[in-house]
C-alpha cells in the first residue's frame, strides 16, 4: 500500500485555497430513498469493506454484526500478473435486512503499479449502461461477478424478498463496487430504490458518461472521501474523460461532521477544494480513525464487539 505514493505523485498541482462550507441541507437529498447514515457507514459498512482484506471475513463481520453470515469468497485473476488477485464476497445481516456485497482493495505494489497505468494512459473499454471504463476495474468487476458472485447474488436475493442490497469496497474495491452497483440496476437484477453504493477512497472509474449512466440507474450512491486522500483525485480529473459520479460524503480530518456533494459530480464543496497536492497515504488507509486494510489483515482481531 505504500506504493500509492507512486501514484500520488501525478496529481497536478494546485494553488491553496479553504475548503468552503457546502450547504448543510441540500435540496435534492429527497430524492434518496436510503439517505446517508453516518453511523452505518462508520460501524457497519465500513467493517464489511475492510474484512475484504483478511483471511477470515466473518470475524471482521463478526464484530460489527449481529448475526450476519457470509455465503462465499470468490477470488479472481485481475491482471496480466497471475499472482494479482481481486476479491469479492456476499453476506447477508437478517437484523439489518440487508444483502452485502463487498469487493476488496489493492493488495500488493505490483497491482498498484498496473492499476495506475492502465487506468490513468491507456486501457478503456466501453460499458453497457453507458460511457467508457478503465478495463482493469472493468475485468476485475466481471471476473468476479462471472466467478461466482453473480450466482450468489441472486440465490440471496430471490431467499431475502423485502431485503436492501448493500454495495462497498475501499479504493480499487470501491471502484469495482461501483461497477457492481451500476451493473445490478442498469439490468434491473435488483429494484434500485432498495440498493445502496457507499464507498470509501473510490478512484475514478470512468468518463462522463458513465459518471452519467451511475447518476441516472443508482438512486443511493455515496463515496465516502477522506480529507487529504489522493486516490479519489485520481486519474487526473478529465484526464481522458475521466470524472466521478455523485454523490460525495467528505469529511475532513477528524471524520467527525461531513459534506454531501450531490448538486453535480465533482464540487468544490467536497475534496476537490482541499490544497493539492498537499496529499496523505494515511487519509486513504484511515476511514473513521480505522486502518481499513489492517483491520481485515488481522481478521478484526483488535477490535471489540
Amino acid at each position: 500500500m505504500q506504493a500509492l505514493l507512486l501514484a500520488a505523485v501525478l496529481l497536478p498541482l494546485a494553488s491553496a485555497f479553504v475548503l468552503p462550507e457546502a450547504p448543510k441541507n441540500p435540496e435534492n437529498l429527497d430524492v434518496y430513498t436510503i439517505p446517508y447514515n453516518d453511523a452505518t457507514a462508520r460501524k457497519k459498512i465500513l467493517f464489511a469493506a475492510g474484512a475484504a482484506y483478511g483471511s477470515n471475513p466473518q470475524q471482521c463481520l463478526d464484530k460489527a454484526f449481529t448475526g450476519a453470515s457470509i455465503r462465499r469468497i470468490i477470488t479472481a485473476r485481475c491482471d496480466v500478473n497471475p499472482a494479482d488477485k481481486c476479491v469479492g464476497y456476499t453476506a447477508v445481516s437478517p437484523q439489518d435486512k440487508a444483502i452485502i456485497v463487498v469487493f476488496r482493495g489493492t493488495n500488493n505494489n505490483v497491482q498498484l503499479i498496473l492499476e495506475g497505468l492502465e487506468t490513468v494512459f491507456e486501457y478503456h473499454t466501453p460499458w453497457a449502461a453507458g460511457g467508457v471504463v478503465s478495463q482493469y476495474f472493468n475485468d476485475g468487476f466481471l471476473n468476479i461477478w462471472n466467478a461466482g458472485l453473480k450466482d450468489d447474488f441472486n440465490t440471496l436475493a430471490a431467499q431475502n424478498p423485502g431485503f436492501q442490497v448493500w454495495v462497498t469496497g475501499h479504493s480499487l474495491g470501491g471502484a469495482m463496487a461501483s461497477l457492481a452497483a451500476s451493473y445490478i440496476t442498469y439490468n434491473k437484477l435488483f429494484d434500485a430504490s432498495k440498493l445502496q453504493l457507499v464507498t470509501y477512497g473510490q478512484p475514478r472509474v470512468g468518463d462522463k458518461a458513465y459518471a452519467a449512466a451511475v447518476d441516472r440507474d443508482v438512486t443511493n450512491k455515496f463515496r465516502v472521501t477522506h480529507a487529504h486522500d489522493p486516490v479519489p483525485h485520481l486519474p487526473k480529473e478529465n484526464m481522458q474523460g475521466f470524472t466521478h459520479h455523485k454523490a460525495e460524503v467528505f469529511y475532513k480530518e477528524k471524520m467527525t461532521k461531513y459534506n454531501i456533494c450531490d448538486d453535480i459530480d465533482e464540487s468544490e464543496f467536497c475534496s476537490n477544494g482541499q490544497v493539492l497536492p498537499d496529499t496523505s497515504i494515511k487519509d486513504h488507509l484511515h476511514y473513521f480513525d480505522v486502518d481499513v486494510s489492517d483491520l481485515g489483515y488481522s481478521n478484526c482481531a483488535n477490535v471489540k464487539n
